[in-house]
């Protein structure tokens, strides 16, 4: 980037003046008591997104059998609101009062309560009364959890992997989903419902079919979808198929991509574990899996997580050992007491300045939109040979709120083993021509382009030559601001 001048930097915006935004981030864990919010609540609403996604923690809530305490989920839900952040909650997960499975994992993960008739009526009451509670304070509820991972979906403790059946699990869910969404908007009748929440979307489409196949579908406004994956090659392949498997049953349907992370270090537990994360990977990762996503069309994308804390999928209640099981997803790190908690004074890593620079350029609801450009291969003296153009290259393009067009490109090199500096030429037609600089998405700085890297084309057009490439997204932007 030391060709280019440096000549500011994209400015970063408060939820509070951002009134619509495509971009979300998790704040999950809360009914296992995972981290102290009081200090990220701050952080978060300087990123300049607008949803955060809450789990309600049915354990947390009722203790007593028909007794439920708000107090806690209150107070989070009130302070993201008054910081004019949008909450939705996914309804999960077991209670050792009606289900027993859950007396034994810790924070009742993954304990359905489909044992019996009346664990399956006490849950139907408890989500009445978690809609009725927050009506006009959250208006989206999604139904559990990753229910097709057989930590989040099992009949009873320490069910093997092996013994799970993702077609008996689907029918079960399914049925689940449908009756649980049936009773949300009869607590709510303006609440939007979410469902599937679907880990494994690669791999496990014929889960979506066969669960929406229930009914379901005709209750749910909209299908979630959970993409960990340490290469982003096939990521907006499998977010058309998912696409598509929900166009069978109604177009109208939308998609929400619910999760999605890298890790900022070696040695976390949870999804993509052990795999040679770093800080830098993680904010690359971040970068380019969002942006496909908002590219792909889906309501919005949330990234996990706010903070680094414990995974606590696998957890037995009563045995901490279990459940210190640390994952380091967050765009914040954190210190941890004795019991795993997350807190004191949380550090911005770079995905935090990665995630707050994305906000920023896409607020208010960019879209995409098309931009004819091609591209070209020159010699290039900074790499003492040729552009890179393959056709492997990532290109989407974008309208900006204030009329201006982006177009992000990168080089999808595998990040857990490669690394991928070059240069790149293109012919770009119909765009402002005198109106052009290029942001590094890494922390928002804008460059212009030297004169001679351009050629001004006839009839409207320009070529780059020469210009950098990376294996992050780097942004050509087209235009003036509308004021």
């Amino acid at each position: 980037m030391e060709r280019l001048k440096k000549i500011g930097q994209i400015p970063r915006y408060h939820a509070k003046d951002v009134a619509f935004s495509r971009l979300g981030i998790g704040f999950e864990k809360l009914d296992r008591d995972a981290f102290d919010p009081e200090n990220a609540y701050g952080p978060v609403s300087e990123l300049g997104l607008k949803h955060v996604r809450l789990q309600s923690g049915w354990i947390r809530t009722e203790k007593e059998k028909g007794v439920y305490d708000f107090d806690w989920l209150d107070k989070i839900v009130d302070r993201l609101l008054s910081l004019n952040l949008k909450p939705w909650l996914c309804l999960c997960y077991g209670n050792p009062l009606y289900t027993p499975a859950a007396e034994k994992a810790f924070g009742g993960v993954g304990c359905p309560p489909i044992n019996s008739q009346e664990a399956a009526d006490a849950w139907l009451r408890y989500v009445r009364a978690t809609v009725e509670h927050f009506k006009g304070r959250i208006e989206l509820y999604e139904v559990w959890n990753e229910p097709d991972g057989f930590w989040s979906w099992k009949h009873y403790f320490g069910e093997p992997k092996e013994e799970c059946s993702l077609s008996v699990n689907a029918h079960e869910y399914g049925v689940f989903a449908m009756n649980t969404a049936i009773a949300v908007k009869e607590a709510d009748q303006n609440a939007k419902v979410a469902a599937i929440s679907l880990a494994h979307p690669n791999i496990a489409m014929s889960y979506v079919n066969e669960a929406l196949a229930t009914g379901l579908w005709r209750h749910i406004d909209y299908v979630t979808f959970h993409i960990y994956a340490s290469h982003d090659e096939r990521r907006e392949r499998i977010i058309r198929a998912l696409r598509k498997v929900v166009d069978l049953y109604d177009p109208k349907i939308g998609l929400i991509q619910g999760e999605a992370g890298a890790q900022s270090r070696s040695d976390g537990n949870g999804a993509l574990k052990k795999f040679a994360w770093t800080q830098e990977k993680q904010w690359k990762m971040l970068l380019r899996t969002l942006i496909c996503d908002l590219y792909c069309g889906v309501e919005f994308t949330s990234y996990f997580s706010t903070l680094d804390m414990i995974e606590a999928l696998h957890g037995e209640a009563g045995n901490k050992a279990t459940y210190l099981d640390y994952g380091y997803f967050g765009v914040l790190s954190a210190e941890f007491d004795e019991n795993g908690r997350g807190t004191g004074k949380y550090g911005k890593k770079p995905s935090y300045d990665s995630l707050a620079t994305l906000s920023s350029l896409m607020r208010e609801g960019a879209e995409p939109a098309p931009i004819a450009f091609l591209p070209e291969e020159f010699p290039s003296r900074r790499v003492n040979g040729m552009d890179y153009i393959e056709e492997d290259l990532k290109f989407y393009s974008f309208r900006l709120c204030d009329g201006r067009k982006v177009l992000f490109y990168w080089n999808p090199v595998h990040l857990l083993t490669s690394t991928f500096e070059g240069t790149t030429s293109m012919c770009v037609f119909g765009e402002d021509t005198e109106n052009i600089c290029l942001a590094d998405m890494k922390d928002g700085t804008l460059y212009s382009i030297p004169e001679d890297m351009i050629e001004h084309l006839d009839n409207g057009g320009i070529r780059f030559i020469n210009l950098p490439l990376l294996d992050s997204p780097l942004a050509l932007i087209f235009g003036k601001e509308n004021k």
